[in-house]
């Protein structure tokens, strides 16, 4: 079972990467976020999920342990597959992904390919108690902590700030990014007001 792949990038095709690997080509499924970021001749460490089928092995690249991680929890979701849950994952960072799960905002998940209202609101609602842990592990914290910011960000105020900024257009990942910065800056005991002009400040900035 291939767990890891270290080579350099061959080819860049749609929805997949050529690695070599001392003169190997291993064909490998990434996310769109993380094929935009690869060129021919790139050095690369993946963090592979190999899937074995009677007429197939697909190997599944990611840029971290944490992404893998949400790759495979994703899965235990009824409705996602592999596919879905990479394309989730070309949609969101794992930190991104994790914001939305706890602030439940499903609009974020939704902006996937493929994902619809209720998939997207199944997500949320069935890993919710467990974007803490995900969030956590990329920096080794505890449940409860965001990974990129430090602070835990649920509640109603929070929530409805959330729903402010994305009612006024923001990209409801932009705005969820900009809520967790407006409660490490003023604190979880910020109002909803509060929370909404740091955020729009923060956008603008």
């Amino acid at each position: 079972m291939i767990g890891k792949l270290k080579g350099t990038v061959d080819a860049v095709g749609e929805g997949h990467a050529i690695i070599d690997v001392n003169g190997v080509g291993y064909e490998v499924q990434l996310s769109t976020r993380t094929l935009r970021s690869f060129t021919p001749g790139d050095e690369v460490s993946l963090t592979i999920d190999t899937h074995v089928r009677e007429d197939a092995i697909r190997l599944f690249g990611f840029q971290s342990e944490v992404e893998r991680s949400w790759f495979r929890t994703l899965q235990t979701i009824q409705g996602v597959g592999a596919k879905v849950a990479l394309g989730v994952l070309g949609i969101l960072s794992p930190n991104d992904l994790a914001n939305a799960i706890t602030l439940e905002n499903w609009a974020a998940v939704a902006e996937t390919p493929g994902v619809g209202k209720k998939l997207a609101q199944r997500i949320v609602a069935e890993l919710k108690d467990k974007a803490p842990t995900l969030h956590g592990a990329s920096l080794g914290g505890g449940s409860g902590v965001s990974a990129d910011l430090g602070v835990a960000i649920k509640n109603d105020a929070q929530a409805e700030a959330l729903s402010a900024l994305s009612n006024l257009g923001y990209n409801p990942n932009q705005a969820t990014v900009a809520v967790a910065k407006a409660v490490e800056e003023l604190g979880g005991e910020a109002d909803t007001s509060a929370l909404i002009r740091r955020g729009l400040k923060e956008l603008a900035g």
